[in-house]
């Protein structure tokens, strides 16, 4: 059992857990959830001693081992399954000691104990766990300094994992999987046999690996049973009876409060009011519920659509060096409003494909046809490294609008989620998730008719994807997706095509179908499956593509207020920037009340472009479930 009792901890001067406490029963799977910065990483350091709490206690069972993934990943020159094997201490230490015991007692008792801890079938389940993340029979016998930064850390994922310890701690470990590997570690988790607690943004991990939530907030721990849609439906439940609690206990107040007012002068009933002045200092106080606003995505749109299909592929090869193909047979076509997600383990091809169809490579035989002047934004994390680090978000983009105004700018940094204080930060001082929607609202700055985003949700917290894939479902142009998000592609994709065997074919099948391949390592050809009393989840996903070909200009006319208010808000933060300094005033009056009147006009402006938006965003709304 682990027990946090009244911890408060604090990074860098600044406060992150205030006085929290915690139980959580030996054998618990557990999601630590919480907004990006809230103290989710900081709460494992102290649970690991690395970090000493302030105030409290945390407890453990007597030799607890406690595991987790290693900071830096393992670039020596032994092979990964004996780097994965040397992860068991225990067992190394025993191996070594029966090789030079002479005691017949000591050779029993280290004999029995090799054979409590499994160590004989300890090869076979490294080379599972290693198999499970990625790594073939081959690659496991390569030196970890022949791998890149990413697959080294599944290789420390693995070896912890191999370790097995009592607590196991797991910090946003599908950040260096692919959906296969995502698949496999779900379905490891859920079968653990010791406590596990996962810091994870990934919704249907959550879902389906974890038995409990523990929410970080506002610097508490809470503890809610059940998997994240039961902790999301709790949680909504809860703010809304605080809520009504709260707008009963104001009204009885006030009328408290009347009372007193009325009468505390008034002989008769002073005794009374004196009463009631007692009874509103115990009646205390209920926190009103603060919704964290969450900054959206707004993704430009083509100006013109073009005919479908946009790409066209027939016959095509496609490699990094001239007769040797990565891909081939490629007899494919995608149309402007096709949602895509690509599935398939690392190494396969998928980013080979991403670039093909983003000509970053050529094709090596086959004819590719692309509509006339196609524009494609495409987004893979690795580029962020391609910002400047002392550039702002604003500074990245005025780049790209040399002769705007500031509002303009403004504005369409604005559109790319960044929230006005963080718009003249320089990029090396913004988070992962500020990074990745300024490196995506550049990728998509000309108003691509194809978006290709490669692993977009890394470093998005729950909110910002859930934001991310609202942004996806009404972008007016085609999109194709590669990401180990379960949910975003559930949501957001349309059809799905398996990158498999040198080549790429749509899959038929649905996301649950696959999991289950990939899961059970079946290689069988898959089959579509029916949902029961109605159509299938291909079909779903083809109906949802007519609806909202039906609706785009619906959806249009939704965007285009959309940058207006966008356009809107910044410049009335301009005319505010203006008419907050003094000497505007003593220097040009007559200025001043232009500005000022000028933004009248702005708010007029907004007010009732809003109240548009609301009534198209309804129709839509209503349109979309129709």
């Amino acid at each position: 059992m682990l027990t946090l009792s009244d911890i408060s901890a604090r990074i860098a001067g600044r406060l992150l857990i205030d006085h929290a406490s915690l139980t959580l029963p030996e054998g618990t799977k557990a999601g630590l959830v919480g907004r990006n910065g809230a103290g989710k990483s900081t709460l494992f350091r102290v649970i690991c001693g690395d970090l000493t709490a302030e105030t409290g206690t945390v407890s453990l069972p007597r030799n607890c081992r406690i595991g987790q993934v290693a900071q830096e990943a393992p670039g020596t020159e032994e092979p990964l399954i004996d780097i994965v094997l040397e992860a068991d201490t225990e067992r190394v230490a025993l191996l070594q000691e029966a090789e030079t015991a002479t005691d017949p007692h000591r050779i029993a008792e280290i004999q029995t104990r090799l054979t409590d801890i499994g160590a004989h079938s300890a090869e076979s389940r490294a080379a599972s766990i290693l198999s499970g993340l990625g790594f073939d029979n081959e690659a496991q016998k390569r030196p970890a300094s022949s791998f890149s930064g990413g697959w080294r850390m599944r290789v420390a994922l693995a070896a912890v994992l191999f370790a097995q310890p009592d607590l196991l701690l797991l910090d946003e470990p599908t950040n260096y999987l692919d959906l296969e590997g995502t698949l496999w570690l779900e379905d490891y988790v859920r079968r653990y046999p010791h406590t596990v607690i996962i810091i994870s943004h990934d919704r249907d991990l959550l879902n389906r690996a974890v038995n409990s939530i523990v929410h970080l907030e506002r610097k508490k721990l809470v503890f809610y049973r059940g998997p994240f849609d039961q902790f999301e439906r709790q949680r909504a439940a809860a703010r809304e009876l605080q809520m009504k609690a709260r707008e009963k206990q104001q009204a009885r107040r006030k009328h408290m409060e009347a009372f007193v007012e009325r009468f505390r002068y008034k002989a008769s009933k002073a005794r009374q009011a004196q009463s009631r002045l007692k009874a509103i200092e115990r009646l205390g106080d209920i926190s009103a519920v603060v919704e964290e606003h969450v900054q959206g995505f707004a993704f430009q749109a083509p100006k013109k659509q073009p005919a479908s299909p946009i790409i066209k592929l027939e016959g095509v090869s496609v490699g990094y060096n001239p007769g040797d193909s990565v891909l081939s047979r490629l007899n494919l076509r995608i149309d402007n409003d096709d949602r895509i997600a690509l599935l398939g383990a690392n190494g396969n091809g998928k980013s080979t494909f991403a670039k093909l169809i983003s000509e970053k490579l050529q094709p090596g035989s086959g004819v590719m046809t692309r509509a006339p002047n196609l524009k494609i934004g495409y987004f893979a994390q690795h580029q962020i490294d391609d910002l400047v680090p002392t550039a702002s978000a604003y500074e990245h983009v005025r780049k790209r609008l040399p002769d705007a105004p500031e509002a303009e700018v403004r504005s369409r940094v604005a559109q790319m989620g960044l929230s006005t204080e963080k718009m003249d930060t320089p990029a090396r001082d913004l988070s992962g998730g500020e990074k990745a929607r300024l490196l995506m609202g550049l990728a998509t700055f000309e108003g691509p008719h194809l978006m290709i985003l490669d692993e977009p949700t890394n470093h998005l917290d729950i909110d910002s994807r859930s934001a991310l894939i609202d942004a996806l479902n009404t972008f007016d142009g085609a999109v194709i997706l590669i990401s180990h998000d379960q949910h975003l592609i559930e949501a957001t994709a349309d059809r799905l095509w398996l990158v498999k065997d040198g080549t790429v074919q749509s899959f038929e099948g649905d996301l649950e179908e696959y999991r289950s391949i990939v899961v059970s390592g079946s290689r069988g050809q898959s089959r579509q499956k029916d949902v029961p009393g109605g159509a299938s989840k291909a079909e779903q996903r083809r109906a949802a593509a007519d609806r909202r070909k039906e609706l785009a200009p619906l959806k249009k006319k939704i965007n285009e207020i959309e940058a207006l208010t966008g356009r809107l808000e910044a410049l009335i933060q301009q005319l505010d920037a203006e008419l907050a300094d003094p000497q505007i005033y003593e220097k040009s009056p007559d200025r001043a009340a232009l500005k000022a009147k000028e933004r009248s006009n702005a708010q007029a402006q907004l007010a009732e472009a809003e109240e548009q938006w609301l009534l198209l965003s309804g129709e839509y709304e209503d349109a979309s479930k129709g």
